[in-house]
């Protein structure tokens, strides 16, 4: 199932596209507001990134809402999705307990080549937490894969891509 979200009202709305064929357009009537609205799918290589950085699995502990965001090269500023917040790596959620934008991953490459991830508070308001340890004001913590740290009430693991040194 994919979902898309209407321009005007920010509902989303579920379809499964593998009834449909790339490249395809399809249109949609919000059931919230009325707004139609289309949009093309894309072919499955458009969807695919460039290169593989790794990714946060995301699950909420009261919904059991699991989500898979793939992360870049530089800052993933993670935070609570609203429509007009700017941050790169948004998590769909109801949490409140989750900041618009809560805490960091720093992906880069280290002296051999290696991918390394580096954690870091927002500031939030509830604090970014790994192992039950909340991090302190402009702490940087290096996590691995499998990593788990908290968000609100929201737990977050770490799925490191294997490193593999530059070409």
């Amino acid at each position: 199932m994919k979902k898309v979200r209407c321009p005007k009202c920010d509902n989303r709305i579920a379809f499964d596209e593998t009834k449909y064929e790339p490249g395809q357009k399809l249109v949609f009537v919000c059931p919230e507001c009325n707004k139609q609205f289309a949009i093309r799918l894309k072919s499955p290589s458009a969807n695919k990134p460039k290169e593989d950085f790794g990714s946060i699995i995301v699950i909420e502990n009261v919904f059991h809402f699991k989500q898979e965001l793939p992360l870049r090269m530089g800052d993933n500023i993670i935070g609570r999705y609203h429509k007009t917040n700017s941050i790169n790596t948004p998590i769909e959620t109801n949490d409140p307990s989750i900041d618009f934008s809560h805490c960091v991953i720093n992906v880069s490459r280290n002296k051999r080549g290696e991918l390394q991830y580096i954690l870091r508070d927002g500031p939030s308001n509830t604090g970014t937490f790994i192992d039950n340890v909340i991090l302190g004001d402009r702490e940087r913590r290096v996590i691995e894969d499998g990593t788990i740290f908290t968000i609100g009430a929201t737990s977050v693991i770490l799925r490191a891509q294997k490193n593999a040194p530059l070409s």
